[in-house]
């Protein structure tokens, strides 16, 4: 059975897309724990991030930190923390979350409830930072 993320790559669930390639895609986690929380994964489906053969592993780096300036530039933050837990979805992924202080990258604080409408607009100015 295919994992979220695949059903998302797939376009079987909609997502709110910051980049994609042939390899890679960044979309918005939708339980954020700041404005910009994005999520980056390997469009092949690979449960563990250090299972992931070196290109792809690579590749994701670059493509994340790609992402990571993008989101910089569009969202007010001292920086972007990266986070790797792999426990929530058996796909491996990268979370970019804007950063303020350490306390930002907790997951167990309460996630932020955002509208279809506020969504949809930090992905366009993510997006619109993307190169």
């Amino acid at each position: 059975m295919a994992s979220i993320f695949t059903k998302i790559v797939n376009g079987e669930i909609s997502s709110y897309k910051i980049a994609e390639n042939e390899n890679y895609y960044a979309f918005l986690d939708i339980f954020p724990l700041a404005k910009g929380h994005t999520l980056v994964i390997p469009k092949k489906e690979i449960d563990y991030l250090f299972d992931l053969d070196d290109e792809t592993l690579k590749g994701l780096t670059v493509f994340s930190k790609r992402v990571a300036k993008a989101i910089d530039k569009a969202i007010d933050c001292k920086r972007v923390g990266v986070v790797v837990l792999g426990l929530e979805v058996p796909h491996a992924h990268i979370h970019l979350i804007p950063l303020n202080n350490e306390a930002d990258a907790c997951f167990s604080q309460p996630k932020l409830k955002l509208s279809e409408n506020e969504f949809k607009e930090i992905a366009e100015k993510i997006k619109s930072a993307f190169e």
